[in-house]
């Protein structure tokens, strides 16, 4: 089934006018990623955009969203005052299914806990013309590149991983709900035009590594915020080498570097992917224009003279790595690992080892993990890590059964999760530790932040590929080098596995009895939709008011030390069911984050009372008194996650301004577009000057203008004061946003 075909038709049309009007107001070869970004402007232009400084209104051609995020996203899209979605729009219910037991039972449970959530995302998206894929139909980005992504187009999704689309050739970018509300309402979504950084692929993979291994690569060169504020092409006879699914992969964990998206040129591994996934029609559409799909030969004969950045990775020396622990940027070929893990006191013994994710549970990948379990099976090998697998979707789940794949893994007492996220974003109840236990698990997810897969801070989380983590699963050790070590066998023997085979599409085609899609009518207005008032899940939203130019002595709620992610903002885990009820997820914020005063955790210090307790207690406790807050933190804050819910749950408690040496992008502009301050150190080491019982007073907010720097003064404990320089990236349209109190109620007082 080709869905929005109509859609995809049209756009090609425009591409072919817009990239030539392009070219001839920029008077340069054009990158894949210019070509994209030119022919989605929401209106005409003269002149060229400058990468990195531009705020540039685009027009995207579809949105996805995940239930976790939908339920904020479709809340805030209700006060909107539409009647219906103005671009294709899907949900998909991939997050709130726990894994514990094996698809069947957990589907089961989390059909009947969040039964709730579900129906409420199902009635919305009915009435609003969005089309909804049931629970156990499969991971969302997974889903997207099987059904909806096509070379060329732009798309956003509630999720930072929306950028797996870049597999197929797309510019996808994760957003916060409400920047998919302004698109859904049918307004121009706004982004600073994007740095572009090359990645020249030479070689082809072989043996042991893998797309995934690219990436980890990536993640070592630019670290979590290289990216920021970036696209990342890559390009090279070693990218035309690919699976579109292995593309995929590499362009999904971009997200983990801080890149604004990634993406690849259209090629052949492309064409065969649509075609297998009955897109035919897409294919040969894209076939009529593939030189408007790709960046420009020029472009890529002399990469250093048109790319910001160049990073050259040949494929035929690349190593299998394994990056992390608690961050995905930490790069070790699989190697050095041993001796890596020695010097720093990592666990050796691996407990878990977990296949699947958005990123890593296509065919292709179950198949080269599936070899090296059959190996293991063949060679007398058992297991001494648990063993977990998550299909992307149910077509991948149903083929992979049909063609024997899975029954492999079940001989290896492997369990077969849900077609959902699971681990990846902490739905785990893991039973086999109990408490804050030191331990070390191996998986193929993007994230390994600590406690991200299952709550304990103490798990040393590491990603690789589905090959490597088969193999290190089966002997049980971190310090395993596949490619060098040898195993001992249940007879005694030495053994060693062989590199692995995959099938990059099912030889018999893919195949799927149901895919759990439901197409929305076409006219939901007599639908209605209810929230019950007392329920804990979801909770009708009330528009935020203006924060208004004059803060005066607002007090210190915390200052965060060293990084803080959206998990560490606003965890996920057990808080994902509060998803849909702000106020009843508000009890998470910023218990995660260090309080740079005595290193603690969830421990901050009440001004008025003098008694420590938790942030979202104290925060409480000076929003009934009306008293002003304010949020300090360090590089790359907010990073990870697109959920909205970071920047919403301190604005709804009451926080007014958030201050800190650099903000990750998609967190950045989710507190813009909730009205509130989001600003930065002019010097960073005005950071240390922050003091525990410090007054911060706005000298000149009511001067707010775009460029111009705000200065704020800090009255400390014992009299003096400083007075700081504080940066901004806020736009006049964005200080609108601040000046109504957030994006949500300008659309509204528009009647857009």
């Amino acid at each position: 089934m080709v869905f929005d075909f109509e859609m995809i038709e049209k756009v090609y049309q425009n591409i072919v006018k817009n990239v030539d009007n392009a070219r001839r107001h920029i008077k340069t070869p054009l990158t894949l990623s210019e070509k994209i970004l030119y022919s989605h402007l929401w209106n005409n232009f003269d002149k060229p955009f400058v990468r990195g400084k531009d705020y540039v209104d685009f027009r995207p051609d579809r949105i996805a969203c995940q239930d976790a995020t939908a339920q904020m996203a479709l809340l805030q899209f209700m006060q909107a005052g539409k009647s219906r979605v103005s671009v294709p729009t899907t949900v998909h219910c991939d997050h709130l299914i726990q894994a514990k037991l094996g698809a069947d039972k957990d589907l089961k449970r989390a059909n009947s806990v969040s039964n709730e959530v579900f129906e409420f995302l199902r009635t919305v998206s009915n009435k609003y013309g969005i089309g909804f894929w049931k629970p156990g139909a499969g991971i969302i980005h997974q889903v997207v590149l099987e059904n909806y992504a096509f070379p060329g187009g732009m798309m956003i999704g509630t999720d930072s991983h929306t950028v797996n689309a870049g597999g197929l050739g797309m510019i996808a970018i994760g957003v916060g709900g409400a920047d998919a509300v302004d698109v859904m309402a049918g307004m121009p979504w706004e982004l600073k035009f994007p740095k572009i950084i090359g990645v020249k692929l030479t070689g082809k993979l072989s043996g042991w590594t893998a797309p995934k291994d690219v990436i980890l690569k990536v993640a070592g060169i630019l670290s979590v915020k290289g990216g920021t504020g970036c696209i990342i092409e890559y390009f090279g006879p070693g990218a035309q080498s690919m699976s579109a699914t292995g593309k995929g992969t590499i362009c999904n964990m971009g997200a983990e570097v801080g890149a604004t998206t990634s993406t690849f040129g259209y090629d052949k591994s492309m064409e065969r992917y649509l075609r297998a996934t009955g897109r035919s029609k897409v294919a040969d559409a894209a076939n009529n224009i593939k030189d408007y799909l790709t960046g420009d030969k020029e472009i890529y004969n002399n990469p250093k003279k048109y790319f910001d950045q160049l990073i050259e990775i040949d494929l035929n020396k690349l190593k299998p790595h394994l990056n992390g622990p608690f961050t995905p940027d930490l790069a070790t070929p699989i190697s050095e690992m041993g001796k890596k893990a020695k010097e720093n006191d990592w666990p050796l013994d691996v407990d878990w080892g977990l296949i699947g994710s958005c990123t890593n549970s296509s065919y292709e990948d179950l198949t080269r993990a599936a070899s090296i379990a059959k190996q293991a099976i063949e060679k007398k090998l058992k297991t001494k890590s648990d063993f977990g697998i998550n299909p992307g979707s149910e077509q991948v789940r149903y083929t992979a059964e049909r063609d024997g794949i899975l029954k492999i893994f079940e001989d290896l007492n492997a369990t077969i999760f849900t077609n959902a996220c699971g681990p990846c974003i902490g739905q785990w109840d893991r039973s086999d530790l109990k408490g804050e236990e030191k331990n070390s698990i191996v998986h193929s997810f993007n994230r390994n932040f600590s406690k991200r897969a299952d709550g304990n801070p103490n798990t040393h989380a590491f990603v690789g590929s589905p090959e490597i983590v088969a193999a290190i699963a089966i002997s049980g050790r971190l310090d395993f080098d596949p490619l060098n070590d040898s195993l001992i066998n249940e007879k005694g023997e030495e053994v060693m596995l062989d590199p692995p085979t995959g099938i990059e599409l099912p030889k018999q085609g893919f195949d799927c009895k149901d895919s759990g899609y439901i197409d929305p009518i076409s006219n939901g207005n007599s639908i209605e939709v209810k929230v019950n008032p007392k329920s804990e899940r979801l909770q009708l939203l009330e528009p935020f008011k203006p924060i208004g130019n004059n803060i005066k002595d607002a007090r210190l709620l915390i200052k965060a030390f060293g990084k803080c992610t959206t998990d560490h903002i606003s965890m996920a885990g057990p808080w994902l069911r509060y998803r849909g009820h702000l106020d009843n997820i508000s009890n998470n914020c910023l218990i995660g984050a260090v309080n740079a005063f005595n290193k603690k955790t969830n421990f901050v210090k009440n001004q008025l009372t003098g008694e420590y307790g938790g942030v979202p207690d104290v925060q409480r406790f000076y929003k009934s008194k009306g008293i002003d807050t304010v949020v300090v933190g360090d590089h790359n804050y907010g990073e990870g996650s697109s959920r909205e819910h970071a920047a919403m749950e301190p604005r709804h408690l009451g926080v007014c301004a958030v201050i800190v040496k650099s903000f990750a992008r998609i967190h950045e502009t989710n507190l813009k577009k909730q009205g509130m301050l989001a600003l930065t150190f002019s010097n960073e080491s005005d950071y240390d000057l922050i003091q525990e019982n410090d007054r911060i007073s706005f000298i000149d907010l009511k001067d707010f203008s775009p460029s111009r720097h705000l200065k704020v003064r800090l009255k400390h404990d014992d009299g003096s004061y400083d007075v700081i320089k504080l940066n901004h990236s806020y736009n006049s349209s964005q200080i609108e946003w601040y000046n109504l109190g957030s994006a949500l109620n300008l659309i509204k007082r528009h009647g857009r």
